[in-house]
């Protein structure tokens, strides 16, 4: 996996490499998905959510230019791979799920892992975690046709999001960077395809 579809993809940042080797990913798949678990491809992981394709995962992570004490909250965090990975590269990570049966059981994964610099909330993505902001870095793992304001507020100057921005049919990745309260450099990635990120709890 990392090395025919990351790092053949030109990603060498070591840190990301080695995160990725550390992580079991079939820890975080179903049984009946696990002997595909390092495809090039997202897999199923219920209630209609997905764990991204690792390649997309890896070069989102080296755009928000992650130093060792940065704290990171992840939207959307899903099964808790993402967390995982981002735990062996920062000091501090926080998801945010808004599907109360996925927050459970990554919970129990990452603690059964020994992960112990995670924590997941169950809570609507859009509104982020102001208790724990700010944040050095903000990944949001599902796809929203606008910019979540309060994600852009709880970013610490200097901080840096990315998302994918879209709707069904398109999508791209974009990166946010924060240069003043209200100022943000934005650039455009590549297309990409995530499941919405959709308001509240369920």
């Amino acid at each position: 996996m990392i090395d025919r579809q990351i790092k053949n993809r030109k990603i060498d940042d070591s840190e990301i490499l080695e995160a990725f080797k550390a992580v079991p990913r079939h820890e975080f798949v179903p049984e009946e998905y696990q002997n595909l678990a390092y495809a090039d491809r997202p897999l199923p992981i219920g209630n209609n959510q997905t764990i991204s394709q690792p390649y997309i995962i890896a070069a989102m992570l080296v755009r928000l230019d992650l130093d060792d004490d940065a704290k990171v909250l992840e939207v959307g965090s899903g099964c808790g791979y993402v967390l995982a990975i981002l735990s062996q590269i920062v000091a501090q990570v926080y998801g945010i799920e808004r599907q109360s049966a996925l927050v459970e059981r990554s919970q129990r994964r990452v603690n059964q892992l020994g992960y112990d610099n995670v924590e997941i909330k169950y809570g609507d993505g859009k509104l982020g975690w102001a208790e724990k902001s700010p944040f050095d870095a903000i990944i949001v793992s599902a796809a929203t046709s606008d910019v979540p304001e309060k994600l852009l507020d709880q970013l610490r100057l200097d901080g840096r999001m990315i998302l994918p921005l879209g709707n069904s049919f398109s999508q791209q990745l974009v990166l946010y960077h924060k240069k003043a309260d209200d100022k943000f450099d934005r650039e455009k990635l590549e297309p990409v395809r995530f499941v919405p990120l959709v308001d509240g709890k369920s």
